[in-house]
């Protein structure tokens, strides 16, 4: 019996000892596993952590000014990040500068007008200037280098011609005339040589005295018809003549005095201008200057070109 026994009691002893080593080990699993678990549970704060600051700097930019940031629903202590982990900067931007409104550029301004531009001295010069303090250069011989006849269509009973160029304006004037106001305008008297200024004048002496025939018909050698660029307009329907104001109030003479500049002719002896031109008001008379110096004296409201050219005044001779 001893000798069967002791076995048992061995086997006994040896069962104790293997239940006593799978306890041991199963509290060392524990711990390793306890140990896991709170390894585990730090990792996950900390990955929660980040995500919260991460958020706060990114897009914690676009919250309203004093509004509070998110939180991730962590406590204050489990949010704060450690040492270890950099704050995020916010996104700084530069603000783009408003274009301001770009000025117009200034309108070209004009070229002034060049009164030199051609001669107011010579009488063969569209400017050229005679009156009674300024007589055609050799005036008892002088005659035009280039005078025509008037168109044929053209009233004109009494033959008269003129200047080439002052020729083609009158005609445009006189269609445009006829036109706009259904008036046709008569050439009454246009070039006359020295000769013919002699007989007129001396009409003028006999019906009104020297001093009368002075204020209304220039002396021979000083007429602007010599120059072959002056015409006296009337029309076929108002009955007026180169007496007196009667053309100035028909409806031919104030076409006339509101459009002669866009074909070059300005009125010569304008209503109010006697002591600068040494005429009376002549409603009738027309002098060609050509389109330039006839636009800018209406454009300018300069009337005669005594004033226009700065020259003297000429009331007498």
């Amino acid at each position: 019996m001893s000798k069967g026994s002791a076995p048992r009691a061995g086997a006994g002893g040896s069962a104790a000892g293997s239940r006593a080593q799978l306890r041991a080990a199963r509290r060392r699993v524990n711990s390793r596993n306890a140990l896991v678990a709170a390894g585990a549970t730090l990792l996950v704060a900390a990955v929660v952590a980040t995500g919260s600051l991460f958020a706060a700097g990114v897009w914690g930019f676009g919250a309203a000014p004093g509004a509070a940031p998110a939180t991730s629903g962590l406590s204050t202590a489990s949010s704060t990040p450690s040492a270890s982990v950099p704050a995020i900067p916010s996104p700084e931007f530069t603000p783009v500068p408003t274009p301001s409104p770009t000025e117009p550029p200034p309108a070209p301004v004009p070229p002034a007008f060049d009164r030199a531009a051609l001669s107011i001295d010579d009488p063969t010069s569209p400017w050229f200037v005679v009156n009674k303090l300024r007589p055609i250069p050799d005036g008892a011989s002088y005659s035009p280098p280039d005078l025509v006849d008037l168109p044929a269509g053209m009233p004109n009973p009494n033959g008269y011609q003129m200047r080439a160029d002052a020729t083609a304006a009158l005609d445009a004037m006189f269609q445009a005339g006829l036109a706009e106001t259904g008036v046709q305008m008569v050439a009454q008297s246009g070039y006359r040589d020295y000769s013919v200024q002699v007989r007129a004048y001396d009409y003028y002496v006999n019906a009104l005295g020297a001093d009368g025939a002075d204020l209304t018909s220039a002396r021979p050698g000083y007429s602007e018809h010599q120059t072959g660029m002056a015409m006296d307009i009337l029309d076929t329907v108002s009955g007026c003549s180169t007496d007196g104001r009667c053309f100035a109030d028909t409806t031919a003479g104030q076409w006339l005095a509101g459009n002669a500049y866009r074909f070059g002719w300005v009125l010569r002896y304008p209503d109010g201008k006697t002591d600068v031109t040494g005429y009376e008001f002549e409603p009738w008379h027309y002098r060609w200057v050509g389109v330039p110096l006839a636009t800018e004296m209406h454009a300018t409201g300069v009337a005669t070109l005594e004033e226009f050219f700065g020259l003297p005044a000429a009331p007498t001779y």
